[in-house]
C-alpha cells in the first residue's frame, strides 16, 4: 500500500492535469449543450413544420445514435474528403458531448414548457403579450424551475461521458487512471477515479440544486441555499407565480 501512495504522489501532477481536463471537457460541453436543448427545444414547438421537422431530426439522429460512434465521426471521418474539416481533438469531444447531450436536453424543455400550467398560457394571451414577450417573460422562467432538476441528470451523465474522450487521444482523468493502475494496481488506482468523480459530480449537483432554489425562489416558491443540501423537498410549483 505504501508503494500504491508514493505512486500516486509522483503521479499527482498528472492527475490534476487530467481532473482540469476533465472539467475543460464537462464545462464546454455543458455550455454547447444547453445552448442546443433550448434552441432545438424550442424549435420543435414552431408552427412552420420544415423547422420542426429539422429540429425533431437533429434530435433524434444524436440520441438514437452512440455518443462513441459520434465522437469517432467527428474525430476521424470529418477530416476526409468531401468534408475536410479537422478539429483540435479537445474541441472535438466538446462538440460531441454537446450535441449528444444537448439532443436529450431538448426533449427535457420541450416538456418542461408544456407542463406549463395552462392558466399561465391563458393570462398572456389576455394580456395581449407578443409571442416573444409570452415565452421569456412568463413561460420559460417558469418552464426553467422545471427543467433545472433533469438537466442536473443529464450534466452528471455528461460528466461521466467524457470518460470515453481519451480514445480520441485527449489526456483526461480516465487515461491518468489507466497510467496509475500500471504503477500500483486495478484497485487502488480505479477506486481513487470513482473517488473523484463522485466528488466532482457531487459539487455539480449542489451547484444545480441551489440554481433549482434560485430559479423558484424568483418565482416565490421555496427558498433557501440549504435546501440544496438537506432532504427537505422544495415545494411543488403547479400553479405557482402570476403572469400579471
Amino acid at each position: 500500500m505504501t508503494e500504491n501512495f508514493e505512486a500516486l504522489w509522483r503521479a499527482l501532477p498528472q492527475i490534476i492535469d487530467g481532473v482540469l481536463m476533465t472539467l475543460q471537457l464537462t464545462a464546454g460541453g455543458a455550455l454547447l449543450a444547453i445552448v442546443v436543448a433550448i434552441g432545438l427545444g424550442l424549435m420543435v414547438r414552431l408552427e412552420n413544420i420544415v423547422l420542426r421537422g429539422i429540429a425533431r431530426t437533429i434530435i433524434e439522429l444524436f440520441r438514437g445514435t452512440s455518443l462513441l460512434v459520434q465522437l469517432f465521426f467527428f474525430f476521424f471521418v470529418l477530416p476526409l474528403p468531401p468534408f475536410n474539416l479537422e478539429m483540435p481533438a479537445v474541441l472535438t469531444g466538446i462538440l460531441a458531448l454537446g450535441l449528444n447531450y444537448g439532443a436529450y436536453g431538448a426533449e427535457v424543455v420541450r416538456g418542461s414548457i408544456n407542463a406549463v400550467d395552462a392558466g399561465q398560457w391563458e393570462a398572456t394571451t389576455a394580456l395581449s403579450m407578443s409571442r416573444t414577450q409570452r415565452m421569456w417573460r412568463v413561460i420559460f422562467p417558469q418552464a426553467w424551475a422545471l427543467m433545472v432538476p433533469s438537466l442536473n441528470n443529464l450534466l452528471i451523465q455528461l460528466l461521466k461521458g467524457t470518460a470515453v474522450v481519451y480514445l480520441i487521444t485527449i489526456v483526461d482523468l480516465t487515461a491518468e487512471l489507466n497510467r496509475l493502475r500500471v504503477q500500483t494496481d486495478v484497485f487502488f488506482a480505479y477506486s481513487l477515479g470513482l473517488l473523484i468523480y463522485f466528488a466532482i459530480a457531487y459539487l455539480l449537483t449542489l451547484g444545480m440544486n441551489a440554481l433549482e432554489t434560485r430559479a423558484k425562489h424568483q418565482l416565490g416558491y421555496g427558498g433557501k441555499w440549504r435546501d440544496t443540501i438537506t432532504t427537505t423537498p422544495i415545494p411543488d410549483m403547479k400553479g405557482a407565480g402570476q403572469a400579471a
